[in-house]
């Protein structure tokens, strides 16, 4: 589906128009830049909404602080480059909760002319960008640890594979597991809301196929995995 990544960097990016229908525009960054996209991030409180100031005002941990900024300075640049206005401009909403009805879905742009999706984890950020429904899932290779706390978590297919395979492969697996699973949830809207049973995502090489999602694994750098998921034609 994807098999290449757009970077972005410190300078103001060329970027076309929005994508349309399943095709998938998908960036990636490093979150430790002092300048995204022709944006200080000292200087992030220029450019983001009330919200964003206030969710990374309660990070107190600096490098934690530095990568919310940094990954979401790099949302507005990329939604401002795709609509046409200046980055601070960019109004983001929360969807409907499929779950409860509550407003904290799916984050969308106000008027919904691009679908969006952010992920960052470790010092890497991605961005994908559909004009359907579309998750983006990056991860850093977790601990032995946490394949142990998490296995018995996860769909009863995909703890049986991870467990039949040998201790040093698992690390790998999981991360493969993780960031399609979340792919698929952020996607979909509902997070971890009911857990990480479903949808059945597969450990293997190749993603398991998904209802009414096209879902596949991404480039990523050495000691990350990623994964998209965007909606099946068949789903619209």
């Amino acid at each position: 589906m994807i098999e290449y990544v757009e970077q972005l960097g410190g300078a103001v990016p060329r970027i076309g128009p929005p994508p349309e229908g399943a095709a998938v525009a998908v960036w990636s960054m490093d979150t430790l830049r002092d300048v995204v996209g022709g944006h200080r991030v000292a200087e992030a409180a220029a450019v983001l909404d009330a919200d964003e100031r206030e969710r990374a005002g309660r990070l107190l941990r600096p490098g934690v602080r530095q990568r919310y900024l940094a990954s979401h300075v790099g949302l507005r640049v990329l939604l401002g480059g795709y609509l046409g206005m200046p980055a601070r401009d960019v109004r983001l909403v929360r969807e409907d909760c499929p779950c409860c009805g509550g407003p904290h879905g799916r984050p969308a742009v106000a008027g919904g002319a691009v679908h969006f999706s952010l992920s960052h984890s470790g010092d890497v950020a991605y961005f994908a960008f559909a004009g359907v429904p579309v998750g983006v899932d990056v991860e850093e290779t977790p601990s032995a640890e946490a394949v142990v706390d998490v296995l018995p978590t996860l769909h009863p297919a995909e703890s049986a594979e991870l467990t039949a395979l040998e201790p040093g492969e698992r690390r790998a697996a999981l991360a493969r597991v993780w960031s399609r699973k979340e792919a698929c949830l952020k996607a979909i809207g509902r997070g971890l809301a009911l857990g990480l049973v479903e949808p059945y995502v597969g450990c293997g090489p190749t993603p398991a196929t998904v209802a009414d999602w096209t879902l596949a694994d991404l480039p990523a750098p050495a000691g990350y995995t990623a994964a998209l998921a965007v909606a099946a034609p068949s789903a619209r």
